[in-house]
């Protein structure tokens, strides 16, 4: 056995605790969604107040949250679209949150550069999302490219902790609206050969 592979065993015996103890307590997943934003803003705070480290190992214990609330809803049997849709709106909020930390911090010392790169991070981010929330109205799945959710919240861990905040943003910068391109290159590919495949399907009905 690896370490990296104990450390999974842990790390999940560990969750999976965690899951079954707020099962027994019947706590409703979409509290523990909503707690998530309220770390999470926790650590927009300490993010505007420069306070990197501490935004970190908060930043952390929210993904708590976010990892254990639909592993909590299944156990619970509470499993609902609503929730769904609720953990995703949060989502969205916890993440807008934590770049809204960052651009009051780089407001304060006057880097005007960092908060227009931190904008584009913001907006790359939501396009993200958006893009395949919007795709998925016209094709079945659209879960292309690499910088989703959680990526772009082990990115921000990892720039508070070690103190690379700027090379981070320039990271999510890029490689969110690369997603976001990627996205729309193959949903354009999808509708298209859906459509093709509906209109052979009309021909051969009239023929």
């Amino acid at each position: 056995m690896t370490y990296t592979s104990l450390i999974g065993k842990i790390f999940g015996w560990m969750i999976d605790r965690i899951v079954r103890w707020l099962s027994l307590s019947r706590i409703h997943p979409n509290v523990l969604t909503f707690l998530g934003l309220v770390i999470n803003i926790l650590a927009a705070w300490m993010f505007a107040r420069g306070r990197f480290l501490a935004a970190g190992l908060v930043v952390i214990g929210a993904g708590l949250f976010d990892m254990v609330d639909g592993r909590v809803a299944r156990a619970t049997d509470r499993v609902t679209r609503f929730g769904g849709f609720f953990d995703s709106v949060l989502d969205r909020y916890s993440d807008l949150a934590l770049f809204m930390g960052l651009l009051v911090y780089y407001a304060s010392i006057n880097r005007f550069f960092y908060i227009v790169l931190t904008a584009i991070v913001m907006t790359g981010s939501v396009m993200v999302s958006y893009t395949r929330a919007r795709a998925e109205n016209s094709i079945p799945k659209c879960k292309v490219g690499f910088l989703e959710r959680p990526e772009r919240i082990v990115l921000i861990i990892i720039g508070a902790l070690f103190n690379r905040m700027a090379q981070v943003l320039w990271v999510i910068a890029v490689l969110s609206n690369i997603t976001v391109v990627h996205r729309m290159i193959y949903t354009w590919q999808e509708a298209r050969r859906l459509e093709d495949a509906q209109l052979r399907a009309v021909k051969e009905h009239v023929g």
